[in-house]
C-alpha cells in the first residue's frame, strides 16, 4: 500500500505542477497580468509547489526529517541533476541579466540554512525572517528585471479553462503530496531507513519533477536564462519561502545527521557559483560531472542506513 501511495503521490504531483502553472499563468495572461510578474511568480512558485505542499504536510505528520530532508536534496537534486541532465543536452550559459545579484541570494540562503541548521531548530521567528527575505528578494527582482521580449511558452488558455486547470493542478499537488509524504513514511518506519534519507532521495527528486521538466525543454529549446533562472530561482524559494512557511505551520528540530547534507548542498551551491562565474556556464563536460557527482552522493546516502 505504502508503494502504492508513493507511485500515484510521484504521477500527481507531476501533472498537478504541470496544470498548476498553465492554469496560473493563463488565468494571469487572460488577466492582463504581464509576463514579467508571471515568470517572476507564478511559474517560479508553481514548479516549486510540490516541495511547498509536501514540506508542509510532512511537518503537519510529525515527519520533520522529510520536511528538511525534501529541501536540501531537492536543492541538491536541482544543480547536480536537474542542471546537469540540462548541460548535457544543451551547454547552458551564464548570460542571464543581474546573475551577481542571483548569486548572492542562492549563495546567501544556502548559508543561511546551514546557520538555522548549526542551531538545532528552524523556529516561527526563523521562519518570519525567511519570509521577510523573500519579499525583499521578490521585491529587488521586479525592480530590477528588464521587460522579457517574448511571452511564456505557455498556452494563452480561455479564463475558464485556464481555471479549471488551476484548481485541478492544486488539487492534484496537494493530494499527491500528502500520498507521497504518507507512503515514503510507511516505507521508512517498515524497513529501517531514516526519515531524513527517505526526503533527501524519493520524496526531493520527486517534488522536483516540475523543474526537471521545464529546465531539460527550456535547455532542449536552446533557452539558457530559462534553465539557469529556474534552478536559481528555485533554490532561493526552496529555502526561504518552503521553509518559512513549513516553520510558521511547525517549527522544526534539525536532526544532526542532515548536517553532513547540508554541507553537500553548501559544497554544491559553491562549485555551481564558481562555475558560472569562472566558465560562464556549464558545458557537456560539466553535465557529466554534476551527473555523476550526484550517483556518487546518492551511492554514499545508501550506506548511511
Amino acid at each position: 500500500m505504502n508503494l502504492i501511495l508513493v507511485a500515484f503521490g510521484l504521477v500527481a504531483l507531476l501533472a498537478g505542477g504541470d496544470l498548476l502553472v498553465r492554469g496560473a499563468v493563463g488565468v494571469a495572461r487572460r488577466l492582463g497580468v504581464s509576463p514579467l510578474v508571471i515568470g517572476l511568480t507564478l511559474v517560479g512558485f508553481g514548479t516549486s509547489a510540490p516541495e511547498l505542499v509536501t514540506s508542509v504536510s510532512a511537518a503537519l505528520a510529525g515527519a520533520p526529517g522529510i520536511a528538511l530532508g525534501n529541501v536540501v536534496g531537492s536543492n541538491i537534486a536541482n544543480i547536480l541533476l536537474i542542471l546537469g541532465l540540462a548541460a548535457m543536452i544543451r551547454p547552458v550559459t551564464a548570460q542571464m541579466a543581474g546573475l551577481p545579484r542571483e548569486a548572492a541570494w542562492v549563495g546567501g540562503s544556502a548559508i543561511g540554512l546551514a546557520v538555522l541548521a548549526a542551531l538545532g531548530q528552524i523556529s516561527v521567528l526563523a521562519g518570519i525572517t525567511l519570509l521577510a527575505l523573500l519579499g525583499t528578494y521578490l521585491w529587488g527582482a521586479f525592480r530590477s528585471a528588464a521587460a522579457p521580449d517574448h511571452e511564456p511558452g505557455i498556452p494563452a488558455d480561455p479564463l475558464p479553462k485556464a481555471a479549471t486547470f488551476l484548481m485541478i493542478g492544486l488539487a492534484l499537488t496537494l493530494g499527491g503530496a500528502i500520498a507521497l509524504v504518507d507512503g515514503a513514511t510507511g516505507i521508512a518506519r517498515a524497513y529501517g531507513v531514516p526519515e531524513t534519507v527517505i526526503g533527501l532521495t524519493l520524496v526531493a527528486v520527486g517534488t522536483s519533477l516540475p523543474e526537471l521538466a521545464t529546465t531539460v525543454m527550456a535547455a532542449r529549446r536552446g533557452q539558457s536564462d530559462v534553465a539557469l533562472g529556474n534552478i536559481l530561482g528555485s533554490g532561493i524559494f526552496n529555502i526561504l519561502g518552503i521553509l518559512g512557511v513549513t516553520a510558521l505551520v511547525a517549527p522544526l528540530p534539525v536532526d544532526a545527521e542532515l548536517l553532513p547534507d547540508i554541507a553537500v548542498m553548501l559544497a554544491t551551491t559553491a562549485l555551481l557559483l564558481v562555475l558560472l562565474f569562472w566558465r560562464r556556464g556549464l558545458g557537456r563536460v560539466s553535465g557529466l560531472v554534476f551527473l555523476l557527482t550526484y550517483a556518487a552522493y546518492m551511492a554514499w546516502l545508501s550506506q548511511t542506513f
